[in-house]
């Protein structure tokens, strides 16, 4: 079992720490990676901290428990502004972020994934840019965090086992041809290891990991940084503002600590990972006389270029049970539709991933908002259900974004965030073809009946504070450093560029081990 006790304090004056806005895969990451090499670390989280002994068999209840619920608002033609105007996504509002819920799938970006204005062309409506950072720059640092996360079928880590959700999905894919059908690339134990135990197949992988078996950083970096004393971990500690000095560098964070009182910390550097939504808010509200559009907004691009996967579900309703919620949420893919092929009518790719929801959520999902015969008889049918989700790359609009909203405020007289989304032709065409596979999947392994179901909240975020080369395109650098203030990093997800089709959290995290090395290295040398 983890520990969380903090060895080492750090006073509000301290100006020599790194303050990190977020515990998530970046942030918990970023300051493990940063305390094992000396440097000190304030890590903020504005969550409290749930332990694995805290975490419920219960969706509804883990929800409340787990999610972060503190009220949004959405706008744009996405299906999700109509179900679901308030929980644009579903990421978590706790100590280790929604690296607590993920449901552990781990792949890395293709190659021409990183180069995607350069691959698709000037498509109408995106604002497609290549990255700043190839693949070849990447290999070293991915293969850093598989190593770290326990990636399996990689580093000699057998596959997980295949529960009748994934049975189900490799019958039918095989059956239409599909080539690249496995129990996947996961950051789950499927052996003991790393002084965790290994995956017992539970089931309730989003509401946390009873057994610590899949990879977070609740379990592995945030610990292991207090060890070293160079690190504090502060939880329901909500950061208002960013602050900095005359010269246009940071200097500190504002923050409201768990009784509701405004805190200052100081800082040498200032790092922000609280997810694609709280990070560029937090540089929005922390705009001043100098930067009236927002921290590190020169470009225009903070809030901008939100993407969250091109995403829905297939589920198909067998003659027999097939318990789909037994075994790991996420227990297999297929990736023969993840590469380029434009003659599919479109551009980037996607991949089938099976998911199983317990009965409340698949209330809750199948069809937001529907009743009736059709969705009676399909609850009815639970019990022979078979489940699978669609990833694919989502293209960059500069009018899909994250802005303040001009009235609402939250219970800290902060403005909530507006997340305005819709979807892109290119989204629109690439979810019929997958939805066309998906059923021909189920149907070829024998299914009664097929059904297509919307995009939930979003838990893939990415965007709205990106890298790019040149200044007057993103909000940082390769290194996820702002091109305007050299002490302030991005360094969550809203650092991606362009989304590619594969999940988020193990390029996150292979960011935030490079990331590290860069920062170690700059105030080494005094640059920060």
């Amino acid at each position: 079992m983890a520990r969380y006790d903090n060895k080492k304090t750090f006073a509000h004056d301290d100006d020599s720490v790194v303050v990190i806005v977020g515990s998530g895969a970046g942030g918990g990451t970023l300051a493990n990676e940063l305390a094992q090499k000396g440097i000190d670390v304030v890590l903020l989280e504005a969550g409290a901290l749930h332990t694995s002994k805290d975490f419920l068999p219960d969706e509804w209840a883990s929800f409340s428990q787990l999610a972060w619920l503190d009220k949004r608002t959405t706008s744009g033609d996405w299906r999700v502004a109509k179900d679901f105007p308030n929980l644009p996504t579903w990421i978590c509002k706790t100590v280790g972020g929604t690296s607590v819920h993920w449901a552990g799938a781990s792949l890395r970006f293709q190659d021409h994934e990183f180069k995607a204005k350069s691959t698709y062309g000037n498509l109408p409506g995106t604002n497609l840019l290549d990255w700043p950072i190839t693949l070849d720059e990447m290999v070293p640092y991915y293969d850093k965090a598989e190593k770290k996360m326990g990636v399996t079928r990689t580093n000699d880590l057998p596959g997980l086992p295949g529960n009748n959700n994934f049975k189900v999905m490799y019958e039918g894919a095989t059956k239409v041809g599909y080539k690249e059908c496995h129990t996947g690339r996961m950051s789950i134990n499927s052996v003991t290891r790393d002084d965790r135990s290994y995956c017992h197949q539970r089931g309730f992988c989003f509401q946390g990991c009873t057994y610590e078996a899949k990879w977070s950083t609740l379990f592995t970096e945030i610990p292991r940084a207090l060890e070293t004393g160079h690190a504090e971990l502060r939880p329901e500690s909500h950061v208002a503002r960013i602050e900095h000095d005359a010269k246009g560098k940071v200097t500190g964070v504002v923050y409201f600590d768990k009784a509701g009182n405004e805190q200052r910390q100081k800082a040498r550097a200032v790092a922000v990972a609280g997810n694609t939504i709280e990070s560029p808010r937090l540089l929005l509200n922390s705009e001043s006389s100098s930067f009236p559009d927002g921290l590190a907004n020169g470009s225009g691009q903070v809030g901008r270029n939100y993407m969250s996967h091109m995403t829905a579900s297939v589920y198909g309703i067998f003659e027999k049970p097939v318990h789909m919620y037994r075994g790991t949420t996420m227990a297999g893919i297929i990736s023969d539709e993840a590469g380029h092929d434009p003659s599919r009518g479109f551009a980037g790719g996607y991949h089938f991933e099976t998911i199983s929801l317990g009965l409340p959520f698949t209330a809750a999902f199948l069809n937001p908002s529907g009743w009736g015969k059709d969705f009676a008889s399909a609850m009815d049918q639970y019990a022979n259900m078979a489940g699978m989700w669609i990833v694919g790359e989502d293209m960059p609009q500069a009018d899909n974004r994250v802005t303040l909203h001009p009235t609402e405020r939250d219970k800290h007289g902060l403005p909530i965030p507006n997340v305005s989304y819709s979807d892109h032709p290119n989204d629109k065409a690439m979810r019929e073809h997958a939805f066309k596979q998906g059923e021909a999947i189920y149907n070829a392994a024998g299914a009664t009946r097929v059904i297509r179901t919307p995009p939930y909240p979003s838990t893939h975020n990415m965007g709205t504070c990106r890298m790019s080369a040149k200044p007057e395109d993103g909000v940082c650098n390769k290194h996820g450093q702002s091109h305007e203030i050299p002490n302030l990093f991005i360094s969550d997800g809203s650092q991606y560029t362009t989304s590619a089709a594969e999940n988020p959290t193990l390029t996150i995290v292979t960011l935030a081990i490079r990331q590290s090395e860069y920062i170690a290295d700059q105030m080494k040398r005094g640059a920060i």
